[in-house]
Order: C-alpha cells, then sequence, then structure tokens
C-alpha cells in the first residue's frame, strides 16, 4: 500500500490515545501519543497506553509508534497519579487499576 492509503487507513482504524504525566506543582504534561485500533476496550487501551510508556528493555519513547511530546533527552516511566486521555474521557492511574474523571471527582472503575 502507498502511504497516503495507510495513513487513511490508520485514522479511520485507529484512535489516538494521550499519556499525561502529573508533574506535581510543575503541572501535567502530555508526554505521549498512542494509535490504537478503535476495536480495543477502554480497558485494554489504558492497559496498552500504560505498558508503552514504561521503560523495560528500553526507553519507552524509542519506540517508533509512540509520537513523543516531550523535547528533553528523556522522560520517566508511567506511574501511579498519571492520567490517560481517550477521546474526552480521562483516566487515572490507581494504586491498583484506574479512575474515572466525572465531572470532578475521580471515580473508581471496576
Amino acid at each position: 500500500m502507498n502511504k497516503k492509503l495507510d495513513a487513511l487507513l490508520s485514522t479511520l482504524n485507529d484512535v489516538k490515545v494521550s499519556v499525561i504525566h502529573d508533574n506535581g506543582p510543575a503541572g501535567p504534561n502530555v508526554v505521549a501519543f498512542i494509535d490504537m485500533p478503535k476495536s480495543m476496550s477502554v480497558a485494554e487501551k489504558l492497559e496498552h497506553a500504560f505498558m508503552k510508556t514504561n521503560s523495560i528493555d528500553s526507553a519507552w519513547y524509542d519506540d517508533p509508534k509512540i509520537t513523543k511530546m516531550f523535547g528533553s533527552d528523556g522522560c520517566r516511566s508511567s506511574m501511579v497519579g498519571d492520567m490517560v486521555l481517550i477521546g474526552t474521557d480521562k483516566y487515572k492511574v490507581e494504586p491498583m487499576g484506574w479512575s474515572k474523571l466525572v465531572g470532578d471527582t475521580w471515580e473508581k472503575m471496576s
């Protein structure tokens, strides 16, 4: 396939998920965009985003499938308190699982 067709199919079949690191007093900032199939469940997208932004065998931001959104040479791995934005829904990494922002309140997901 050609690059234009690949880009069009990606737009139709994928959703861009944002990973946001909570940097305390410095405030939150988007560190990565990850394209994921629309067919994945929300839980699958959350777990995939968390896994893809953790350095295990190599630095996560060296993955060519991730759009790096920071200007420095490196970035920490995702951890408790960080967030993932899927569409207009924001989710926060908890010590066990995830919570969803509903209005002004974080509600634990079951």
